[in-house]
């Protein structure tokens, strides 16, 4: 009988294999991280080739590490990072150009001439997606047009798209030698292309983005068994996939409507299971598929994304360099007692939910002769409760979801600072896991589910086991004064960019 059940998670900055028992325990962890490269202002991308072949190495490592052979492996499930593009070609296996990432803005033309065109509420009706350089549909689109005979090719079906979870799984089932072009209907729903209430690519959003179905992978769900692996897992079933985010939320077993997570990694995920029936929020907040399981009617979520959290850390350490590791962010900004009157609002290639403002800066206000490094660690850990706080006020306002505590995962976690002040400025506890890879944890789960490892889902909820909560103790007039800081804050970092005008057509 197989033993355990692995997980791919494909990230922004490193991919990782992960083995988890009945338990959801976890058995072993291999982890490669990979080259972001920034070739020009707001400009993200990864060679996904290098992607490729870091995830080949890691599996055969967390076999190792775990003393389990490949007989053992009941299923693979795969969680990535969401929207990043890709373009391949078929007979090749190579990517054509790099692979461009959700932090990436060079579609803003693109997405401005949709704006222009007055075609922005036809989007959100089809897709609950407002136009925004985040999703995948306009950089296929940036890709198509900036390749000569890209385009040509793509139509022809000699060329195919997909996000990363298309990309590994084509290439774990054979690749060029019969590879499966699928992706899975979480992540068809950050294209910009697929109709959020059929689950279905839509001819309308191909036509309005010059895209060719031929290029498309086929949406399937969450949970299903879409072929098997070559290679170092030969034999295996990929019986899961599903985009990261959602994949913290299954791990985190919010399967009641209501349930919600946060993810703090790079950037922030706050996700709310909204059940079955299409949410149609204002467009402070994105509703989403949360995930699909076998012929079960999908289930959906409302999502808050935020840009910059865990990168803010690094800029501190990489950049200003007033840290050595990133860890120390959190000794640096106990060293003063609050931040001195300085707030950080990150826009450093916009901002994402709720102001969905691609042109907003970064900006640091309230500095006086005052202000030292702890200050400045201080305010960048607040800035990331409080665009939570945005998230979940507009989810409370927009969507009438009130949350009764909030679950988190990821590597800012650990900072018990920003922990206490998520829950003071949200009001509600905070909740983290013991397994705090929730992301593998979900595809593990999505995966088990689909060959019966485990029975149901009830069977997930019984391994939830709580490692750490904080209770809110901040007082509701110090949080008044504070959030109403915060606005007048953001409010300097909107509009930032400056459009020339373009000069008149003779």
């Amino acid at each position: 009988m197989s033993t355990v059940i692995a997980a791919i998670d494909q990230g922004t900055t490193s991919s990782r294999c992960m083995l988890f028992d009945r338990q959801g325990r976890t058995l072993s962890l291999a982890q490669r991280e990979h080259q972001q490269t920034f070739p020009r202002p707001g400009w993200v991308q990864h060679d996904a080739d290098e992607i490729w072949r870091h995830v080949r190495r890691l599996v055969p490592e967390a076999l190792d590490q775990a003393g389990v052979g490949v007989r053992d492996v009941a299923a693979l499930g795969i969680a990535n990072q969401r929207e990043t593009t890709v373009v391949w070609d078929r007979t090749s296996g190579r990517s054509l150009g790099p692979a461009i990432t959700w932090q990436d803005t060079r579609t803003a033309d693109i997405v401005a001439e949709l704006v222009a065109r007055g075609e922005d509420e036809r989007i959100v009706e089809i897709t609950g997606l407002p136009p925004h350089t985040y999703f995948a549909g306009p950089r296929l689109r940036w890709l198509l047009d900036r390749r000569p005979g890209l385009r040509e090719r793509a139509a022809d079906g000699e060329v195919l798209f997909g996000t990363m979870e298309s990309w590994l799984i084509w290439n774990l089932t054979g690749g060029v030698d019969g590879g499966v072009h699928v992706t899975d209907v979480t992540n068809a729903s950050r294209t910009m292309l697929m109709d959020l209430t059929t689950c279905t690519w839509s001819e309308t959003m191909l036509d309005l983005l010059d895209v060719p179905r031929a290029v498309l992978p086929t949406i399937r769900p969450s949970g299903e068994v879409y072929g098997t692996c070559v290679g170092d897992l030969a034999g295996v079933p990929i019986a899961g996939a599903i985009g990261d985010q959602q994949a913290a939320l299954f791990g985190q077993t919010c399967f009641t409507p209501g349930d919600a997570k946060c993810t703090y990694g790079t950037g922030a995920f706050l996700l709310v299971n909204a059940g079955t029936e299409r949410p149609r929020p204002e467009r402070t907040v994105l509703p989403t598929v949360a995930f699909a399981l076998g012929d079960d009617a999908p289930v959906y979520a409302v999502e808050g994304s935020i840009a910059m959290t865990g990168s803010l850390v690094q800029w501190l350490r990489d950049s200003l360099e007033i840290i050595e590791t990133a860890p120390q962010v959190e000794t640096l900004a106990r060293s003063v007692d609050d931040n001195g009157g300085c707030y950080i609002v990150p826009a450093f290639s916009g901002l994402f939910a709720p102001r969905w403002d691609p042109d907003a800066r970064g900006t640091i206000v309230g500095l006086t002769s005052y202000i030292r490094k702890g200050h400045i660690a201080r305010a960048a850990l607040e800035a990331t409760a409080w665009q939570t706080w945005e998230v979940v006020e507009a989810i409370r306002h927009d969507v009438g979801l009130d949350l009764q505590s909030l679950r988190v995962d990821g590597g800012m976690t650990s900072n018990h600072l920003l922990m206490q002040h998520v829950a003071d400025v949200l009001d509600v506890p905070v909740e983290r896991p013991l397994v705090s890879e929730t992301v593998c944890l979900g595809a593990a789960y999505v995966a088990g589910l689909t060959v019966g490892y485990w029975a149901d889902l009830s069977t997930l909820a019984h391994h939830r086991h709580r490692a750490a909560v904080w209770r809110p103790r901040m007082d509701p007039a110090v949080r008044a004064h504070e959030s109403s800081q915060w606005n007048r804050a953001v409010e300097h970092a909107l509009g930032w960019v400056s459009h020339p005008a373009q000069p008149a057509v003779p």
